[in-house]
């Protein structure tokens, strides 16, 4: 079997787009969310929702295999629904995570301290909505590698401060194996110490 987590937001979309021009993703494969907004199950806001539409709509992975957050029921129900379905699973195969300008990831948000310790409910995201779902930093770092996807010049100033080692949300979250960060050009901070940026 293989798990993976996905991103959401506008980031992740080509990506998604280009796996399902692929055909990936198959019987084997079980999908999860590090995060969702507390919308309506067919809002396109919704983290699934895009991920549905970009790619697993159109895959050979089992519909009951493709697990989204029960946002809908509001944060704190939702939280405690998606930690008994995690609750089987030890380990994630390979996290997909974005950075936000402010240096959040998933909605683990500088400053907010949401309730829960492996799927936490926020209700105060400085993003709207403010109420959302996530897994915490310690559930995202149970995997075996998490890739972080950075695209857009705004997330300079997060990768530079990230580099520095500035206590941001994203530096709570790395792979047991590897923690790999991609750029994309826009992205990068004219640093020759970050291209390629991987620790393993």
């Amino acid at each position: 079997t293989f798990h993976l987590v996905l991103a959401g937001g506008r980031t992740p979309q080509a990506l998604y787009r280009e796996l399902a021009k692929r055909h990936a993703g198959d019987a084997h494969w079980h999908i999860w969310y590090g995060d969702e907004r507390c919308l309506p199950v067919d809002d396109p806001a919704r983290n699934s929702q895009m991920a549905e539409m970009a790619w697993l709509g159109s895959s050979a992975i089992p519909l009951r295999q493709r697990c989204a957050i029960p946002a809908e029921m509001g944060p704190t129900v939702a939280a405690e629904r998606y930690g008994d379905l995690l609750a089987g699973n030890t380990e994630f195969d390979l996290v997909l995570l974005g950075l936000g300008e402010d240096g959040h990831t998933a909605s683990l948000f500088p400053g907010h301290i949401g309730q829960g310790t492996e799927v936490i409910a926020v209700y105060d995201a400085p993003k709207p909505p403010p109420e959302r779902v996530s897994l915490s930093a310690s559930r995202l770092s149970r995997s075996r590698r998490v890739w972080f996807i950075v695209t857009g010049v705004d997330k300079r100033g997060a990768i530079a401060r990230w580099k520095r080692g500035e206590r941001l949300p994203v530096t709570g979250v790395s792979g047991a194996c590897e923690t790999t960060v991609w750029l994309d050009q826009a992205a990068h901070p004219r640093d020759p110490g970050l291209h390629n940026q991987s620790q393993d």
